[in-house]
């Protein structure tokens, strides 16, 4: 039987518990930049969501989001979201879908709160967290911040600028109903192997990026990125700062360019991951 098997999920409000998540923050990324037990409390108050996954007395993740409003164009007034700040799991119950399952916990309540939108931002050179947002989940994003954390102190960031995609994931859209029914394989689409690489690279032990496309006309086109940038940072720390500045260029022109990242295809064989992006907005399949 998996760890993940035997876990309960709850909402956790009383003060001993979100100490708890204090705590589980601190063990997992470091103690810095916690959110701390009266932020957790006062946004709990007004809306926010907390879901912890419980293995007997152990808390072994998290998932914490609270109200936001989203800008909207074309006069119209802001959209009521909620912005997903935190997801944790414990090393010892990662790699069994649990982070899937919390934000699956997450959505349940946030429809219950009327609402149709949450968004959160995550590192676009992180494969394994793209697989899950986009294979697992159906997320979509048209925004690529730089730096929006500063350059971080936590070693899990390697010092590097705090780059991030900003995810739009549309929770009640068939899309993402597709994506979050299964209970088995991923969804990937078809065109994520097809659409041309704008990203070149090379392999001498360590996936390099030594060129981008930036003239791609075409209506798909994809992305490649390492496999596993965590390790990267440790053992190739220029070699990361080389993928972070050129994966900059890319998502900065193409996104500015009215593309959107749709599709994300994770190859742990290969040591590397692949983005598809599209301009193509017709259609039922987001």
């Amino acid at each position: 039987m998996s760890p993940s098997d035997t876990l309960a999920f709850e909402d956790l409000r009383r003060l001993e518990e979100l100490q708890e998540v204090e705590r589980l923050e601190a063990e997992i990324w470091g103690p810095i930049d916690l959110v701390s037990v009266p932020m957790m409390v006062a946004s709990l108050r007004r809306g926010g969501v907390l879901v912890g996954a419980r293995d007997g007395r152990r808390l072994a993740g998290f998932v914490y989001s609270f109200p936001a409003f989203r800008p909207a164009g074309g006069g119209a007034g802001p959209q009521l979201t909620h912005w997903s700040h935190m997801l944790g799991v414990h090393p010892d119950y990662r790699g069994a879908g649990l982070g899937r399952r919390l934000k699956l916990a997450q959505r349940e309540r946030v429809l219950a709160l009327g609402l149709d939108l949450i968004e959160w931002t995550f590192d676009p050179l992180q494969a394994r967290n793209a697989h899950l947002n986009f294979g697992r989940l159906g997320v979509i994003v048209e925004e690529y911040e730089e730096n929006v954390y500063g350059e971080s102190k936590s070693p899990l960031h390697g010092g590097l600028p705090t780059d991030r995609f900003i995810c739009q994931w549309w929770i009640r859209r068939p899309h993402v109903l597709r994506r979050i029914e299964p209970a088995g394989l991923p969804v990937v689409s078809a065109d994520v192997a097809s659409a041309p690489v704008v990203t070149r690279t090379e392999d001498a032990g360590v996936l390099r990026c030594v060129d981008v496309d930036l003239d791609c006309d075409e209506p798909r086109l994809a992305v490649d990125i390492p496999g596993d940038f965590t390790a990267m940072l440790t053992q190739a720390p220029a070699v990361a700062r080389e993928w972070r500045m050129q994966t900059r260029r890319i998502f900065n022109h193409y996104l500015g360019r009215g593309y959107r990242v749709v599709d994300f295809r994770f190859d742990p064989e290969a040591g590397r991951g692949r983005y598809l992006l599209t301009t193509i907005r017709t259609g039922s399949t987001l």
